[in-house]
């Protein structure tokens, strides 16, 4: 699976109709879908296709026409995105009509290409899943702790001391998470 390290945009052209894509984070897609009817408030479409993992790790996927014909946008846009790979991540397609109908076949077209150019202007990389995880270091170990933090893709949330020790809250790698979870797993606490 893939995602993107940032938004990306590309403009394509299909018989005097100009169709501007951006490619984004799925977190921001109504936000910026919100924006972009503002920003463009003469635009016929703003058609959207989305993939993600939920909080199970299960896969939400969804193609939206906006007032297209029925299947000639949002899914050709959404295929793109499964065809690549991608996930966590959204595409949105803003047209402006040029005078000419295009068809259901020169929709499907011109809308997955505009997607398609957008994915060429992003910079995708692999995509690792991240987490939160809890660690506990004795004062003893606390330097040990506190080094094995340092790894790359690893950020400190929190960071508390008590009389047992120190108490770290990271975000990170999920693998990285599990590793670090077992070598500074949290005190259990005795029952009241």
């Amino acid at each position: 699976m893939k995602t993107i390290t940032r938004p990306a945009f590309a403009e394509t052209e299909e018989k005097k109709s100009r169709f501007l894509a951006e490619l984004v984070f799925y977190k921001d897609l109504a936000t910026r879908i919100g924006e972009l009817r503002v920003l463009h408030p003469k635009a016929n479409h703003h058609v959207s296709a989305y993939r993600y993992l939920n909080d199970e790790e299960q896969l939400i996927e969804h193609g939206k026409d906006d007032g297209e014909p029925s299947g000639t946008s949002g899914i050709p846009c959404l295929k793109v995105l499964q065809g690549r790979g991608l996930i966590n991540v959204a595409v949105i397609v803003t047209r402006y009509f040029g005078g000419t109908k295009l068809g259901t076949g020169g929709l499907v077209r011109a809308y997955s290409g505009a997607a398609n150019a957008a994915c060429d202007a992003a910079e995708i990389i692999d995509y690792i899943a991240q987490g939160e995880a809890e660690l506990f270091a004795a004062f003893s170990d606390a330097g040990t702790l506190e080094q094995a933090c340092g790894q790359d893709g690893i950020t400190v949330l929190d960071r508390q001391f008590d009389t047992a020790g120190t108490h770290i809250k990271i975000t990170g790698p999920r693998d990285i998470l599990t590793e670090l979870s077992e070598r500074f797993a949290l005190p259990d606490t005795p029952a009241d």
